[in-house]
């Protein structure tokens, strides 16, 4: 979606206004003075950041029009906590609040339903993480953030993975320009070797028609259960050659499997 074409909340996003960094310095010390005129005008010129946010969350299937609004919520916020005499921008500080608000909204309103007290131990473990970053100038662990709360470090880890959004096994992770890898391509079967002994028999009868590579793929792939990583490293190809082999090989399986007498 060109979110810079069309109408958001009734708002006719090609027509927004634009602050140069110059004007927003005139207008920061009468917005946090009070003066409205002032404010909505720093809203206003600010717009396209939230815009520019809303891009990432393009794909949730989500309505444009609520994610902007939570958007303006989290720009709203940036302006009414900036600090001025900090020599940082206003979009370095604001974007990263934009993303909170937006992440909140979707993890709230997710179909996989997560208990209050869970999210909120997952929101404070958030935090923590951030003041922890803050301090140390790096990402802290699972053990120092469950310390710093007072927690278990399971809590935290449970916590934190219940406010994950799910995703699709078929959400792509990867493409070369030709066929897309899937994220079910890097999940071991760990159901590869239960007996099914009818199936085996046609699958064993149209592998044998296959070359010597394309049998090693399939049996490293659906005998052992290894994902695409694993079987390209082991016969020292890349991944995406690995993709488009077992693709080809299934096909010529199924081919040969259906003209068999």
């Amino acid at each position: 979606m060109a979110y810079g074409k069309v109408d958001i909340c009734g708002v006719d996003t090609s027509k927004l206004p634009v602050l140069t960094a110059e004007r927003m310095r005139e207008l920061f010390p009468r917005v946090h003075a009070g003066d409205r005129a002032a404010r909505d005008e720093f809203v206003q010129g600010n717009l396209r950041l939230v815009l520019s946010v809303l891009q990432r969350f393009s794909n949730r299937g989500e309505s444009a029009d609520d994610l902007f609004q939570v958007g303006c919520i989290g720009l709203m916020k940036a302006i009414d906590n900036f600090d001025v005499s900090q020599n940082v921008r206003f979009s370095t500080y604001a974007v990263p609040m934009i993303i909170g608000e937006i992440r909140r909204y979707l993890r709230d309103n997710n179909a996989i339903r997560v208990s209050r007290s869970m999210r909120d131990t997952a929101y404070k473990s958030l935090q923590a993480r951030e003041r922890l970053q803050a301090a140390n100038g790096r990402e802290p662990t699972m053990a120092e953030i469950a310390a710093e709360m007072g927690i278990p470090e399971e809590d935290v880890v449970f916590a934190l993975e219940a406010i994950q959004d799910p995703v699709s096994l078929f959400e792509p992770v990867y493409n070369d320009g030709g066929d897309a890898l899937y994220i079910m391509d890097q999940v071991r079967d760990e159901t590869a070797k239960v007996d099914r002994w009818v199936e085996d028999i046609a699958i064993r009868e149209g592998m044998s028609r296959l070359n010597d590579r394309e049998k090693k793929i399939l049996h490293l792939r659906f005998f052992e259960g290894r994902t695409q990583m694993e079987v390209a490293g082991e016969i020292g190809i890349s991944q995406a050659q690995v993709s488009r082999l077992e693709k080809n090989a299934l096909l010529h399986m199924r081919r040969n499997i259906q003209v068999s007498p």
